[in-house]
């Protein structure tokens, strides 16, 4: 079907709407004019609260302050993931933003600590990182050096609800039309199976050239109108079920987000600066629902402050996620529990892929088929990583972890352990989301110590290498001393 793209119309509102309608608003302009349909009354699921550091380049594409962006969305500093309990009972690790050490020329930084033993215990990977050391000190504040060694990569927590309304706003007043109501019949073209407007409950009707599903779970374009399929991966991640409340906030605010294994699952916390976040993730086959609610409920560090909501899902994504003039985007495309706070990014990199391959003469195959697959990669290449998470575990208190570890995985991710396992080696994908410190972190974190190092790990003598790594630990801990307490930060970004 070929005619040009004139108008956009977005079905749901949200993070995933108000990102699309931002996102497309500002970068194509007066070429499209841009309709979101939502009602008030459809309430969405605004557990998203924890981010990775792509969306800095988001809020800054959009022309959002920074300052104002935390106070108005009540956000917190996010320098790593602390999981606990995962590889075995009692013991934690963090996967953080941080770059560890310094990397010689085509050798990584961790073969210099395998080869001076210090891989033998996984604490010392982290002494050689800096959002580490702020983590585990509570301490934050940007860093003005040129020194790539003292990069310290951050995100945010923030409430999903309030970013939505900030990003409706900005939206708003840049052109984007609201349109209040719940939709009763999609119209289709009969010919093309194109779809073509949306029939309100008020009556009114909505055309467009092309559709943006922002509905959700529910899906109501890709699936429940075009009928695209499914692809599922609860055999590999077997969770499907998250109970969510918010709890009053901690006295003290962390600048990480925290992930706690439990018997059958596990649990999220993440701090705002007017409230917790916090949440089960956990597998209905293994554990039941008054159990979950149980083990959620009596975790809490603070007393909840709203009734706890129970979100069913399925792991997995749509076999297409741009099918005739309908592109998914959010949970409407697919599903990846929040254990690596991908969501939000996920509607990020599907936006902007749009934007690439906008069809501003018409939708055409070639378009289509490129979306899909880029798509189709980086679901898997984050399902992989998710999946190592669960796989590579130690502990033996509950059937659902041994049968994560005793499961079957995907090729591609047994090569990736295979190798580290060897010799340390870390590949990174193309446009892998997570780059190989990510990987290290994790695989170290879980257990995994390679058995050898790199050759270019011999270069140095042994006290030349100890003299290296003394050397590069003293500059990662060197700013320390100066930096501010997380909440001494926040307190200080409200005041400006």
């Amino acid at each position: 079907m070929s005619h040009t793209i004139k108008k956009v119309v977005i079905l749901g509102g949200g993070t995933a709407g108000w990102i699309s309608a931002a996102l497309l608003k500002k970068l194509l302009g007066s070429a499209v004019s841009i309709e979101l349909v939502e009602s008030e009354k459809i309430g969405t699921i605004g557990v998203g609260e924890a981010t990775i550091p792509p969306i800095q380049h988001l809020n800054n594409v959009l022309g959002i302050n920074e300052v104002e962006f935390i106070r108005e969305t009540k956000a917190t500093i996010k320098l790593a993931i602390k999981f606990e309990h995962w590889k075995t009972q009692g013991h934690s690790y963090y996967h953080s933003f941080g770059a560890v050490g310094k990397s010689p020329a085509f050798c990584h930084f961790h073969h210099l600590l395998k080869r001076d033993n210090q891989l033998e215990n996984d604490e010392h990977l982290w002494q050689y990182d800096l959002n580490y050391l702020c983590a585990e000190a509570g301490k934050f504040a940007k860093i003005n050096s040129k020194d790539p060694i003292l990069d310290m990569p951050y995100a945010y927590h923030f409430d999903a609800g309030l970013y939505a309304k900030f990003l409706r706003k900005l939206s708003e007043k840049m052109g984007v039309v609201r349109k209040e109501g719940i939709v009763e019949q999609v119209k289709q073209c009969n010919e093309s199976g194109f779809i073509q407007a949306l029939k309100l409950k008020s009556g009114q009707e909505i055309t467009g050239d092309f559709f943006i599903d922002c509905s959700g779970i529910a899906a109501l374009l890709i699936q429940k109108k075009l009928n695209t399929g499914y692809e599922d991966w609860s055999h590999w991640l077997r969770c499907d079920r998250a109970i969510a409340v918010p709890s009053e906030r901690a006295e003290t605010t962390l600048n990480y987000t925290r992930s706690i294994a439990h018997e059958s699952g596990w649990q999220w916390s993440i701090p705002l600066q007017h409230r917790n976040g916090n949440g089960l993730v956990y597998s209905s086959n293994y554990c039941s629902e008054d159990k979950a609610m149980d083990l959620l409920m009596s975790n809490l560090e603070g007393k909840a402050i709203a009734d706890p909501k129970i979100i069913k899902f399925q792991t997995g994504r749509r076999y297409k996620q741009w099918n005739k003039n309908v592109v998914a985007v959010g949970l409407s495309s697919g599903f990846l529990e929040p254990l690596e706070s991908t969501s939000i990014h996920l509607i990020q990199s599907a936006v902007v892929r749009l934007v690439h391959l906008f069809p501003h003469h018409g939708v055409n195959d070639t378009l289509v088929t490129e979306y899909n697959k880029q798509s189709a990669v980086e679901y898997d290449q984050i399902k992989d990583f998710l999946i190592l998470h669960y796989h590579v575990n130690q502990r033996e208190n509950s059937d659902f972890w041994r049968d994560m570890r005793n499961m079957d995985i995907p090729d591609s991710l047994r090569h990736k352990i295979e190798i580290f396992k060897e010799n340390g080696r870390l590949f990174r994908d193309q446009n892998d989301l997570f780059l190989e410190n990510s990987w290290l972190q994790v695989m170290i974190g879980q257990g995994i110590v390679p058995r050898d190092y790199h050759p270019l790990a011999n270069n140095m003598s042994l006290a030349q290498l100890q003299a290296t790594l003394k050397k590069i630990k003293e500059i990662k801990q060197e700013p320390m001393s100066k930096l501010p307490s997380h909440d001494d930060f926040l307190k200080h970004i409200m005041k400006i």
